[in-house]
């Protein structure tokens, strides 16, 4: 027998509708509320998202968002001139690290990306916007309407693998397209939605 449906927006204490998602904690509203979905172009702050996305594989975002104040102390800001220098002795240090997310791999990988980032022919935002679908000609209304990948991301993993940067699945791709407002997959009925924002305007 199957349970509840679960609820696609939820209305907060401030009246506003939200994805389901970003009402269920104070740091998920926020985020919500102010970075998913928001067009991001700082190539040091995609970095970063690529490189989070990346750790985030297997577990919850939360479980990211918390940890980014200690992310970005032990990746020096997610400088990628200043990553691209760290050593096998700085690995071996963030692998103690309980601060951040111990995978060697990811680790590894964060300093690969960076030196990845360093040898690109194209700044990172060129590269990776050019990667941005169409906007959509209508809000989903529903989780079921929202990919885990596209082809957009596909490319995009494809092309960034060619190019030495690690855990950027295309899953993992669309991920950060969502993140960074490459694509807005806000749900009708949220207030961060483009119909929403177009009835204000």
């Amino acid at each position: 027998m199957s349970g509840p449906a679960r609820a696609e927006v939820v209305i907060g204490d401030d009246g506003l509708g939200r994805c389901a998602w970003g009402a269920s904690d104070p740091e998920y509203r926020r985020y919500h509320d102010e970075e998913w979905g928001t067009p991001q172009h700082d190539p040091t702050r995609l970095y970063e998202k690529l490189c989070l996305e990346g750790f985030q594989a297997g577990l919850s975002w939360i479980t990211i968002l918390r940890r980014r104040p200690a992310f970005r102390e032990a990746f020096l800001g997610f400088d990628p001139e200043r990553v691209a220098a760290m050593t096998g002795d700085d690995v071996d240090r963030l692998v103690a690290d309980a601060r951040i997310i111990r995978h060697r791999g990811k680790i590894e990988a964060t300093i690969a990306n960076a030196r990845a980032v360093l040898d690109l022919d194209v700044p990172l935002d060129e590269l990776l916007w050019s990667f941005a679908p169409p906007p959509r000609p209508a809000p989903p209304v529903s989780f079921t309407e929202i990919p885990a990948t596209s082809p957009e991301s596909t490319a995009m993993s494809r092309a960034l693998r060619a190019r030495g940067f690690r855990f950027v699945g295309p899953t993992t791709m669309y991920a950060l397209m969502q993140s960074t407002g490459m694509v807005d997959d806000h749900l009708a009925g949220c207030f961060r939605s483009p119909a929403a924002a177009a009835s204000v305007a």
